[in-house]
């Protein structure tokens, strides 16, 4: 029989929250993390707001030696480190012994790019004849497993340690590769999130294909507008989120605290064809996606109490709308309440599938369903399909049984998971 796999630990790095306690508030109470960034205007970015985490050198650490920061320069793997090592301790557990792995334990974590900061940094010491000047902080710092290795070593996971990369879908997909490795037997856990770095030079290639905003440069807090009829491209963010995935057995044997369940999931790509591009999702693709996994969860559509959506504020909110419809047939006030956390953290690339879903469970867990904001003027396409209620811009209180929480990403690739709040026996 395979095993059924829990959520037993969550950590997160967002901007409008660094930690579990500080996010859930922030959730709770619709708390923006998106700010004005001076050095996006000196830049001429059309785009001068983000949402950027905030940590204290204090903060950090507790989590870097004075050495590991020494010469460190690596935005993602920092954001990365500190949500998994607060995931880590959330699920009760220890880092293994100086002796020997813990080799029922190993981390999926990915990540879109890596220590771009630290490699320019690197480059712009040098000229082309001294490369081996490059120094010796650079491979760990920039290499796309940069992220892993160093959770790997910090928590002394001795199964699959690895890094995943699909665009936007990179933090939910490694949800479902942790467990699918969970569920057939080969890990006993896996701590499974992404991360994203942040700056000028992640941010610039969104800022000239003219897809985030320019119209909030001097009220940042409404710049993210997803499903809004004036929405007009998204914000940029970064940060990290993480989660300690083990299975039911474990956790029941350990006496933790159980979060959420994971019923199933899917993950798949339009290809590219139909309507599929490098930056547009294919429709049939997206409606196979969800519908797939609603199916693999052994649930029904109408079993969905919450769709936490990708839901970006750009002219691709309508189409997603549908998509889910479609898989779901589900419409008007039939349909499941919706919601986008990027109203309050901006799209934070890499790192959106993983906070987002620490967003999901923390809403199952707590029940409630977090606000959508800035979308007092809802997109007429959208409520066409969908009953106005069904997207609520106040934080409800509610029980959720079931959360559907999909990503789609550059390339053409899509993922969605089903979460089922856990009721102790």
């Amino acid at each position: 029989m395979p095993n059924r796999v829990v959520i037993t630990g969550l950590g997160v790095v967002a901007p409008n929250g660094v930690g579990l306690t500080p996010f859930l508030e922030a959730i709770r109470q619709g708390h923006s993390g998106i700010a004005y960034d001076p050095i996006l205007e000196q830049l001429q970015f059309s785009c001068q707001i983000a949402g950027k985490p905030e940590l204290s050198a204090m903060l950090i650490a507790n989590y870097f030696s004075e050495l590991e920061l020494k010469n460190f320069n690596s935005s993602g793997i920092l954001y990365g480190v500190i949500a998994a090592m607060d995931a880590w301790k959330d699920a009760g557990l220890s880092i293994a012994n100086e002796k020997e792995p813990d080799w029922d334990s190993g981390t999926i974590f990915g990540t879109g790019t890596s220590g771009v900061d630290k490699f320019r940094e690197a480059v712009y010491k040098i000229d082309e004849l001294q490369a081996r000047k490059l120094g010796s902080t650079v491979v760990g710092q920039t290499m796309a497993s940069g992220i892993s290795a160093y959770i790997g070593g910090k928590l002394g996971l001795g199964n699959q340690v690895s890094t995943n990369s699909s665009a936007c879908t990179t933090g939910t997909e490694s949800i479902l590769m942790a467990y699918e490795r969970i569920k057939s037997g080969q890990a006993t856990r896996m701590l499974a999130g992404s991360t994203s770095d942040s700056g000028p030079y992640i941010w610039g290639g969104f800022d000239a294909m003219r897809v985030c905003t320019f119209k909030h440069n001097q009220s940042p807090e409404q710049g993210s507008r997803p499903m809004s009829a004036s929405a007009s491209g998204f914000v940029p963010g970064s940060g990290a989120g993480a989660l300690v995935l083990e299975s039911l057995e474990s956790a029941l044997s350990r006496g933790v605290r159980i979060y959420a369940e994971v019923l199933g999931g899917n993950l798949n790509s339009g290809g590219q064809r139909g309507t599929g591009t490098m930056t547009a999702p294919n429709a049939i693709a997206v409606q196979r996606c969800i519908a797939t996994a609603v199916r693999d969860s052994g649930i029904v559509s109408k079993d969905i109490d919450l769709i936490n959506g990708h839901l970006t504020a750009t002219s691709k909110d309508a189409m997603e709308i549908e998509n889910w419809s479609i898989a779901l047939q589900r419409s008007g006030k039939d349909f499941p309440y919706i919601n986008s956390l990027k109203s309050m953290v901006g799209h934070c690339l890499s790192a959106a599938g993983s906070i987002e879903s620490v967003a999901a469970i923390l809403q199952l867990h707590h029940g409630f369903i977090a606000a959508n904001l800035n979308c007092e003027d809802l997109h007429p396409e959208i409520t066409a399909i969908i009953d106005a209620a069904k997207i609520p811009q106040q934080t409800m209180v509610k029980n959720i049984d079931i959360i559907a929480k999909a990503s789609f990403g550059f390339g053409d690739v899509n993922a969605c998971i089903i979460l089922k709040k856990h009721i102790a026996s």
